[in-house]
């Protein structure tokens, strides 16, 4: 069997925290930032966790399990 091929876009933009979650940043904060109020922006600015039906597919193209 050949080695799976991690895809290079999520290897960017994805992290395996400790416990196995996958960590993400939150859209919307990279430009239009003038309507937007600064709680709304301060909170964007923290990481997020992938939902439970998205990981499959993550963890698949980060080369995670099976």
């Amino acid at each position: 069997m050949p080695k799976i091929k991690t895809n290079s876009s999520a290897k960017k933009r994805f992290k395996l925290t400790g416990t196995g979650k996958i960590a993400r940043k939150n859209a919307f904060k990279s430009h239009i930032l003038t309507k937007k109020t600064t709680k709304q922006k301060r909170n964007l600015t923290q990481t997020s966790y992938v939902s439970d039906g998205d990981t499959g597919n993550v963890k698949r193209m980060l080369g995670i399990g099976k």
